[in-house]
């Protein structure tokens, strides 16, 4: 299927392929390495391209890789986006400049892992780690040593006293303890770190240095990994005010989730990565939005995740394990097929149609 050719097989071929695609239209490039080196000793960056007038007073972001595996979705929206002749056109006629902003995570993208080379949740790291304490997730303590087990893959008796707690506790806290974040146990899962992350600090440096000239602000982080297969969850990602959600709902519509208010497939966090909007663009306006496409069901998405932590803790491991993993790992937040691609690319373009709409109209 055509649209299949947007999608990439490893991020050194997305970051090749965005870096072509954008030189064709953009404006402006950058690039913000890390340190760290990729899974075939490539160097690893996030790329900026900015698409139109970089005096326009309205700029709409996306966002692809926060969660490192999970830019081999978004990565495929943005190269789609690249090339929309009519849908760039759009956005130059609305005076609405575009940021694009390439493997916010490369590591994790590289390594197909969730977090970064610290082991940190750059969507739970965006907190001010300036003394004051913590957010606090008691349960996942008791969790900790049945998720991140000694062998792989677990043994019965771990799979049963996994069960035992969620029938005791029930399935709901069962996913908040695992997922809402902690910042108690840095080989854990979801671990949000003891300081900011060096890939959030370029996306601080990135807003900074690209967004903060522009009034009115559209987010669109894209993820995978919860809801329904091929399903397009539009996430309010701001903080708790309603004037933001009820603009959020202006623009992507009342089926618009909003987790501090019970009603998405995500927890309710603190630490997201596009918090940082509002200390590095403080005189702009945001909308933020993630858009998360589901893969697989959430116990299987726990359980690659699992076998990913554990595979870190255990670089001894053998090929064959290392290889089983990391294809689980994959596909708990990309499919392969043709019809998904084209369920993650009709919603991506709607999305950003809506952005569009709902920053010419503010």
């Amino acid at each position: 299927m055509m649209q299949s050719r947007y999608f990439s097989d490893s991020y050194a071929q997305a970051r090749e392929r965005f870096l072509a695609a954008a030189k064709a239209v953009a404006a402006r490039m950058a690039s913000y390495p890390i340190e760290a080196r990729g899974a075939r000793d490539e160097a690893l960056s996030t790329d900026v391209a900015l698409i139109g007038d970089a005096k326009a007073e309205r700029l709409l972001i996306m966002t692809s890789a926060t969660h490192g595996a999970e830019g081999f979705c978004g990565s495929g929206c943005q190269l789609a986006l690249l090339d929309d002749a009519p849908m760039l056109a759009r956005a130059r006629d609305s005076g609405v400049a575009l940021l694009l902003v390439h493997a916010v995570n490369p590591y994790g993208f590289s390594w197909i892992a969730r977090t970064d080379e610290g082991n940190v949740d750059l969507n739970r790291n965006a907190q001010p780690f300036d003394g004051r304490p913590l957010p606090e997730n008691p349960g996942y303590g008791a969790l900790h040593p049945l998720l991140l087990p000694e062998s792989w893959p677990p043994t019965e008796a771990n799979r049963r006293e996994q069960e035992r707690y969620i029938a005791e506790h029930g399935l709901a806290a069962y996913a908040q303890a695992v997922s809402r974040g902690q910042y108690t146990h840095a080989d854990g899962l979801f671990y949000g770190g003891d300081r900011p992350a060096a890939s959030l600090l370029n996306m601080r440096r990135i807003l900074k240095e690209h967004a903060a000239a522009f009034s009115r602000i559209g987010w669109i982080d894209v993820h995978t990994g919860l809801g329904p297969r091929g399903h397009g969850e539009k996430i309010y990602a701001g903080r708790r005010d309603e004037a933001e959600v009820a603009r959020a709902r202006h623009w992507y519509g009342a089926d618009i989730a909003v987790p501090y208010q019970g009603s998405s497939a995500s927890v309710d966090i603190t630490g997201q990565l596009a918090s940082v909007i509002y200390d590095a663009c403080p005189t702009s306006t945001p909308t933020l939005m993630a858009l998360e496409f589901g893969t697989q069901p959430f116990a299987d998405v726990v359980q690659a995740l699992r076998g990913r932590n554990w595979l870190r803790a255990h670089p001894e491991a053998s090929e064959d394990a290392r290889r089983a993993i990391l294809k689980a790992t994959l596909d708990a937040f990309y499919c392969g097929d043709a019809d998904w691609h084209g369920m993650v690319l009709g919603q991506s373009r709607v999305a950003v149609l809506q952005a569009l709409c709902g920053l010419q109209d503010d």
